[in-house]
């Protein structure tokens, strides 16, 4: 069980730092020449936006791990962890094929404040996190307590996160090569997944 939870942590934090999760926000921000108090609101917004997609299919797939729970007896201490491990595979093996979310300056042209936040929230609520879905699966098998715990550990980390990056961001108080971390998050992912199922087969 607390594999689920640090496993979750982990992948929420990771995609917390992950640039096209609140870059895109704080570029546009600044072109528009929003105060920081702005650009913060609108990063709140398309953070809520984007983890209640999350959550909702989230939900959607702890419904099915409950159910699968039930009807068979070996879901939860075999089938859910090897499909995390199957998972993280997937994503190590397929990590140089990642897309991002882009707002391109074309993309924002003669459109009003709130059209260009209209735009981010849809963008954001469209491209829901599914790196975190197979611990919600998971979290199904083990009640429903557990579902909302993890949908809570996302929600939380993400958008404190978001803000918290754009914020130093802003400040220009952090300089990193995202792109090296947004190519490499792929196998990170993977990484943390493969690991989770492997603990929860063990120790189930």
């Amino acid at each position: 069980m607390n594999s689920i939870w640090i496993g979750s942590l982990l992948i929420s934090l990771l995609h917390s730092l992950i640039p096209n999760h609140w870059l895109p926000v704080l570029a546009i921000g600044r072109k528009e020449k929003w105060s920081r108090g702005d650009i913060l609101q609108v990063t709140l917004i398309s953070g809520l936006a984007h983890v209640l997609s999350t959550i909702i299919i989230g939900i959607f797939l702890g419904i099915i791990g409950a159910e699968l729970s039930i009807s068979i007896s070996r879901f939860s201490k075999v089938i859910a962890p090897s499909l995390l491990v199957l998972l993280g595979l997937y994503f190590i093996i397929q990590h140089y094929r990642h897309h991002h979310f882009h707002v391109h300056e074309q993309d924002i042209r003669q459109r009003t404040k709130s059209g260009i936040i209209f735009s981010l929230v849809i963008a954001m609520f469209l491209s829901p996190c599914m790196e975190i879905e197979p611990y919600f699966l998971l979290a199904g098998t083990l009640g429903r307590v557990q579902v909302m715990l993890i949908a809570a550990i996302y929600a939380v980390v993400t958008i404190a996160g978001m803000l918290i990056w754009v914020h130093l961001a802003y400040k220009n108080m952090v300089k990193y090569n995202w792109h090296k971390l947004e190519h490499n998050a792929g196998i990170i992912t993977g990484l943390i997944l493969i690991l989770t199922g492997l603990i929860s087969m063990i120790f189930s």
